[in-house]
C-alpha cells in the first residue's frame, strides 16, 4: 500500500482548532500566574536604595561595623544581599571580596530573572500558536466546502471565522507577556545596577583600609 504523506497530513489537519485553543488557554493561565509571581516577589523585596546606600555609606566611614551589618540583615533583597557579603568578610583582600560579590550578584540575578524566559518565548510564539490553528481552521472550511459544494461561500465563511479566533487568543496570550516581559527586564536591570553601584563603594571602602 502507497503512503500518500498530503492525505496522512491532512487527516492530522483536520482534527481542528480545539486543541490548539486549548493549548493557547493552558499557555494563558501559565502567563497569568509568573507575572503575579513576579510581581509579589520584586513587591517583596522593594528597598529605598538611596537611603539604603547613604546609611551604609556613613556606617562605613564611622567604623560602625555592627550597625553596618544589622543594616543589610535587616532584608534580603539583591541590594542588601551583596552589602551584606562584603561586610561580612570585611577583613578579606579587596580582590576576594570582590570574587564574592560578583558570585553573590550572579545569584541574585538568577533569583530576580526567574521565570522571565518563559514570558518571553510566549510573547513570541503564542501568536504563531493561534496563526498555526488560524491555518489548520482554513484548511479544515475548505476540506467542508469540498465535501458539501451546495454550502457554497457561507461554509468557508463560517470555517474561517471560527479560525480566525485562534489568532486572536494567540495575540491575547502575546500580548500582555511581552509587556509583562519588558517591564520586568526593565526592573532587573535596574535592581542589578544598584548592586553594581554598591559593589563599587564597597571595594572603594575597602581601598582605603
Amino acid at each position: 500500500m502507497e503512503f500518500d504523506i498530503v492525505k496522512e497530513l491532512l487527516a492530522i489537519s483536520l482534527l481542528g482548532t480545539e486543541w490548539v485553543l486549548w493549548l493557547l488557554v493552558l499557555l494563558s493561565v501559565l502567563s497569568v500566574t509568573i507575572m503575579l509571581e513576579r510581581g509579589w516577589c520584586f513587591l517583596t523585596l522593594r528597598i529605598d536604595f538611596t537611603h539604603f546606600s547613604h546609611e551604609l555609606q556613613r556606617c562605613l566611614h564611622s567604623q560602625e561595623h555592627d550597625r553596618a551589618l544589622q543594616l543589610c540583615a535587616q532584608s534580603k533583597t539583591p541590594e542588601s544581599s551583596i552589602a551584606l557579603v562584603a561586610c561580612e568578610n570585611i577583613n578579606a583582600s579587596k580582590d576576594e571580596i570582590a570574587h564574592m560579590m560578583l558570585a553573590t550578584q550572579l545569584k541574585q540575578r538568577q533569583r530576580l530573572e526567574r521565570g522571565l524566559v518563559v514570558l518571553g518565548t510566549l510573547g513570541n510564539n503564542a501568536p504563531f500558536i493561534g496563526l498555526f490553528g488560524t491555518v489548520l481552521g482554513i484548511i479544515q472550511a475548505f476540506n467542508a466546502l469540498s465535501l458539501n459544494p451546495a454550502g457554497g461561500v457561507a461554509v468557508v465563511m463560517a470555517g474561517i471565522s471560527e479560525a480566525l479566533v485562534a489568532t486572536a487568543i494567540g495575540l491575547l496570550v502575546a500580548i500582555p507577556a511581552v509587556i509583562a516581559f519588558n517591564g520586568f527586564q526593565r526592573l532587573v536591570k535596574k535592581r542589578l545596577a544598584n548592586t553594581d553601584a554598591l559593589m563599587k563603594m564597597m571595594l572603594a571602602y575597602r581601598g582605603e583600609q
